[in-house]
């Protein structure tokens, strides 16, 4: 895996989780490093996403570490923001860096006390435990309940040399971020200020994490944050930081359907295409809806060919569109068109739809130039099972 210079990695068992398994986690810029994060629009935000929205105003967006516990969200308790600060500021101390360039994030139960002596005390052992090669580590520390580690990696050839660009991710359940991710971190050895990185991050967001549902519930947790520490020593272009914009969506898509795929008890990744609306805002509305059906995800889970739950949801998005302008597909097939059942032969369909992968397409006749790719998950019985007993 070629990752990006200039950062290294660290991860350690803290005592956070029941499980013994690693669930505190540092990354680290070995300079100053260029920072932007996009947040939750949840009303209940958690301690640390008001921190680390706090520290990157006050530091005009610089930053030199991301720090991550997970098995505890510190939202919705008493001594949340005492417990953040405190435990940014030994993180700091033992970084020998300003605390406000100390990112913090959390992930886990809401609603339940943190005790900060568990990341105080462990703060110089992280610290001491950093390494180049060490990425891994933290992919593993900060999961919850996905089954399967979130990463991905994108370089971009400028004169002179390879810019490098590295991310990772967790989430499974409560998956819907609008305007936000869950937790997921993006570091680049690219000469990039931070303005520039903050519109590039909030696009790409618009195109990955903002497209994708497990569930339709918004975290109260969701941060994403892009570091860009300039270690390549590199010079870009007007042309190379668009390339590098195209390379950083591209990337950030790659982990939203990591995560779509991963939702909790899924065993299908559905892609949604709409198409035909006014706009794009209007055919990412119908997308959206038809994600989050229920009856749809549920639909796509037994492998049944109910495309009218498709019209069903799409009529329910608030968007007018003609019923006689609607074409459907499932998996490549017509099955309605023009607003009416097409003829189409069930025992194949149900058959494609048994695939790991399905792709649903809603597609309006006229003149609308308006289009949307959504990304979400079927909706088995597992999913109740672990949410069912989630803190038990």
């Amino acid at each position: 895996m070629n990752l990006p210079l200039g950062f290294r990695y660290s991860a350690l068992y803290a005592g956070i989780r029941k499980a013994q398994k690693d669930d505190l986690s540092l990354i680290v810029s070995d300079v100053p490093a260029a920072a932007a994060g996009v947040f939750t629009q949840n009303k209940a935000k958690a301690a640390p996403v008001i921190l680390s929205q706090e520290n990157l105003a006050a530091t005009g967006g610089v930053a030199r570490a991301i720090l991550t516990n997970a098995g505890n969200a510190n939202c919705a308790t008493r001594t949340g923001m005492k417990v953040a600060l405190s435990t940014s500021k030994a993180v700091a101390k033992a970084l020998k860096v300003p605390a406000a360039q100390v990112l913090p994030a959390s992930t886990g139960v809401i609603g339940v006390e943190l005790d900060p002596s568990k990341i105080i005390s462990q703060a110089g052992a992280l610290v001491a435990g950093l390494s180049a090669e060490r990425f891994e580590d933290v992919v593993n520390a900060i999961m919850t309940t996905d089954l399967a580690p979130k990463r991905a990696t994108a370089s971009l050839a400028v004169k002179g040399g390879v810019i490098h660009l590295a991310g990772m991710t967790k989430g499974s359940g409560m998956i819907q971020p609008l305007m936000a991710t869950t937790l997921g971190y993006i570091v680049t050895d690219a000469p990039l200020a931070a303005p520039e990185l903050q519109k590039m991050l909030r696009k790409a967001a618009d195109r990955s994490y903002n497209a994708m549902s497990v569930d339709g519930d918004t975290s109260t947790n969701d941060s994403v944050y892009l570091l860009a520490n300039g270690a390549s020593g590199l010079t870009m272009s007007s042309s190379d930081k668009a390339l590098f914009a195209d390379a950083l969506t591209v990337l950030m898509e790659d982990l939203a359907k990591q995560i779509a795929r991963d939702g909790e008890g899924a065993k299908k990744l559905v892609t949604i295409d709409v198409e035909g609306t006014r706009n794009d805002k209007q055919a990412m509305q119908i997308a959206r809806v038809i994600g989050n059906s229920p009856l749809v995800k549920t639909a796509i889970a037994g492998s049944d060919p109910n495309w009218g739950r498709i019209m069903m949801a799409a009529g329910n998005a608030g968007v007018d569109f003609e019923l006689k302008n609607v074409d459907i597909r499932m998996q490549g097939l017509l099955v309605c068109k023009g607003g009416l059942a097409k003829d189409f032969s069930e025992a194949e369909l149900t058959k494609l739809l048994d695939e790991p992968d399905c792709h649903i397409s809603f597609s309006i006749k006229g003149d609308g130039k308006g289009k949307a790719r959504f990304y979400t998950c079927d909706f088995t019985e597992g999913y109740i099972q672990i949410n069912g007993s989630y803190r038990t």
